[in-house]
């Protein structure tokens, strides 16, 4: 997880440290809000901060409403009208409200529990779907995962929002982006997709591919990749793109992928190779409805050459298919 969005983490660690800590997180937006429902910002006792609720023009204000929060124990929502003058310092188009909850952590009235906050970041760390449920009004607060089905709808479209007066706040796993074949194309692949949001896996068990020195600072995984995804555990916030142009290595990725809930499975390779690709996984009982779900050849068709311009191409295929099923 990157850290600027471990926000509960950081606010975890503030509240245990003897610092203090609150979690604002935005609830509502109206116009041109700068930061969608659902984003966070920590604050310690101190003053510090983490994470954002806008463009930087109320952090000011909810900091000190933050303070006064940790010191009696009580919630509050905020609104924020963002005058013309200020969204235009900030980059926005035009003015826009926000609502912001600020909850302080820890014991005192009505106060986020340090062990509900704790379950949340176990939660986040296994990777687990959930989401924090505040009564606004009552504050009751709890825990709920996607079995849920008052709020399946909403993990299934990552949109935090109100139910009545409670607000449902997602915490859906990071994006993961898994990239089969640690070929030239997948060095720009997996620095585009960080900057994305997704955290990148590489998989290639041919050392001189796979070697840091080609992916610094990348988690490069040196193992058969259909053995490597079984360890990984696809789930419904990864996609998996397949870069090797070798069947052995390939076939079984795409046959794993395949089996799991990954939303997107893109494989390179020119039209005759797809074909080839086609005939070897229906040989191997595949039915062709499944095969069809293959995004071949991968990438928005935007005659992209370079393996930078291929990498774009991929990454926006994968977004699109993300964002607009």
């Amino acid at each position: 997880m990157a850290e600027h969005d471990a926000i509960p983490e950081t606010a975890l660690d503030w509240h245990r440290t003897g610092q203090g800590a609150a979690l604002a997180t935005v609830v509502e937006t109206w116009g041109s809000a700068p930061r969608p429902v659902g984003s966070q910002l920590a604050i310690s006792g101190a003053g510090a901060m983490a994470g954002s609720v806008s463009g930087g023009c109320v952090e000011g204000a909810v900091i000190a409403e933050a303070l006064e929060a940790l010191g009696d124990g009580q919630p509050r929502l905020l609104e924020f009208g963002v005058s013309d003058g200020d969204a235009f310092a900030v980059g926005l188009a035009c003015g826009g409200r926000i609502r912001v909850l600020v909850e302080p952590v820890g014991p005192l009235g009505r106060a986020l529990p340090e062990d509900l906050l704790a379950d949340l970041v176990a939660a986040r760390a296994a990777r687990r779907a959930v989401a924090c449920l505040v009564d606004t009004e009552s504050w009751a607060r709890r825990l709920a995962g996607p079995e849920d089905p008052a709020i399946d709808a909403r993990m299934r479209a990552d949109r935090s929002g109100f139910e009545g007066t409670v607000f449902v706040g997602l915490h859906n796993p990071p994006l993961r982006l898994v990239v089969v074949g640690a070929v030239h194309i997948a060095q720009p692949l997996v620095q585009m997709a960080r900057l994305a949001g997704f955290a990148p896996v590489v998989i290639d068990p041919r050392p001189a591919f796979g070697a840091a020195a080609r992916f610094p600072g990348d988690v490069v995984i040196d193992a058969w990749p259909d053995a490597a995804l079984a360890d990984l555990g696809l789930d419904a916030r990864s996609a998996v793109v397949t870069l090797t142009h070798d069947p052995k290595l390939d076939d079984p990725a795409i046959m794993a992928a395949l089996d799991s809930e990954a939303f997107y499975l893109g494989c390179l390779g020119s039209s005759r190779t797809h074909a080839g690709r086609v005939a070897r996984l229906e040989a191997a009982g595949l039915a062709p409805g499944r095969i069809a779900a293959i995004h071949a050849p991968v990438g928005l068709g935007i005659g992209a050459r370079t393996p930078g311009e291929i990498a774009v191409a991929i990454l926006a295929e994968i977004l699109q298919r993300l964002r607009c099923g």
